[in-house]
């Protein structure tokens, strides 16, 4: 089964029994190919039991995500790779390296459009870039934070980086973009602790000295981790009531994804909800046998992604807790599953781009 077949179907419009048909077929040629090509992957197969094919979802092999930053995990000739991705990571830590071929690198960035225009809408939008442009310049390796900005830069047309080098907030090119491009709807795009800290907190001070932005035309879409965050006391509703009442900002989505799966992308619906679309699954397991959680219950995430074609990422145990919320029966209509991120499992690096970027921020 071809990715491309996927592309053809809306991303959240097949309920559970169709869902599953499509993607277990999908993962499991996946995992055929990636054992058949990386001969590391084969002999982590071949070592547990796990290698069933010809199985639902739950029973696809999984890696842990931790794997990435220990071995090279490749399954195309060096020589056909075209980009070096590498997750975020603090002073001193490993940090995963993800190798992309062209159809891949191609699927990731098709995909992506496919989930976040469900979102915001087909056309493209004036984007403002909540981060500095100095982050984009190694196209060739870069960072899941270059990576992040430059999968959402397709939906732009006209574009700002609204921070410095230096993560100062560039006032008058934000306000001359605001009024160049006023009566449209303006996508931002940032990492949650940048918004809230070079962003939020500088409109902040900017509006207690009488300047003032209007951004109730825009839509933000932001990710990365909530860790530092939330140990300010800032949870997701406060981000969102404090930006309205800085801005007028009304349209906005967090969302949850990793370098090793970039693409599929889990969006936060109307309702609060992270949604996997059918490029994509989550399935929360209990960490004493791996058992499989059911509704309600809290484990770490595992994540799959029909995407990965270069290497074996298709199937990640990650270091995340999480809980399913339900499946096809979110009130905002969308189907398939729908869960929430509870946190990190302890003693686990931090890895989110906002998290590890914050946890360097003095």
């Amino acid at each position: 089964m071809e990715f491309e077949e996927l592309l053809q179907i809306e991303p959240y419009s097949l309920n559970s029994r169709e869902k599953e048909r499509l993607l277990s077929r999908r993962l499991n040629e996946l995992t055929r190919l990636h054992r058949e090509n990386c001969p590391a992957y084969a002999r982590i197969l071949n070592s547990f039991s796990q290698a069933a094919e010809g199985s639902g979802l739950e029973d696809i092999p999984f890696l842990p995500v931790r794997l990435f930053k220990e071995l090279t995990l490749r399954s195309v000739p060096e020589e056909a790779v075209v980009k070096t991705m590498t997750s975020s990571g603090t002073g001193g830590q490993a940090v995963s390296k993800i190798d992309l071929d062209r159809t891949t690198a191609s699927n990731q960035q098709k995909g992506l459009v496919k989930i976040v225009s469900s979102f915001t809408g087909s056309g493209r939008m004036p984007m403002i870039i909540i981060d500095c442009p100095s982050v984009v310049k190694d196209r060739r390796m870069f960072s899941a934070r270059g990576a992040g900005i430059l999968g959402f830069s397709i939906f732009g047309t006209k574009k700002l980086y609204a921070l410095d080098d230096e993560m100062g907030l560039d006032v008058e090119g934000l306000r001359e973009f605001l009024e160049v491009h006023q009566g449209k709807t303006i996508l931002l795009f940032g990492f949650t602790f940048m918004v809230w800290q070079h962003f939020y907190r500088e409109l902040l001070r900017l509006k207690e000295e009488g300047v003032t932005f209007d951004l109730s035309d825009c839509i933000l879409i932001h990710g990365g981790g909530w860790k530092r965050l939330q140990s300010e006391a800032v949870g997701q509703q406060e981000f969102r009531r404090r930006l309205k009442a800085v801005c007028g900002l009304d349209w906005v989505h967090d969302y949850y994804g990793m370098v090793e799966q970039t693409g599929c992308i889990y969006m936060q619906c109307e309702c609060g909800h992270l949604h996997a679309s059918v490029f994509s699954d989550v399935i929360v397991r209990r960490p004493l046998d791996f058992g499989v959680c059911g509704v309600g219950e809290p484990g770490i995430l595992q994540v799959l992604s029909t995407i990965p074609e270069s290497y074996p990422g298709h199937s990640l145990l990650t270091e995340d807790e999480g809980v399913l919320l339900g499946e096809d029966d979110c009130p905002c209509g969308r189907k398939g599953k729908y869960f929430k991120v509870t946190g990190r499992l302890k003693n686990a690096e931090l890895r989110g781009c906002s998290d590890t970027y914050a946890a360097g921020y003095q």
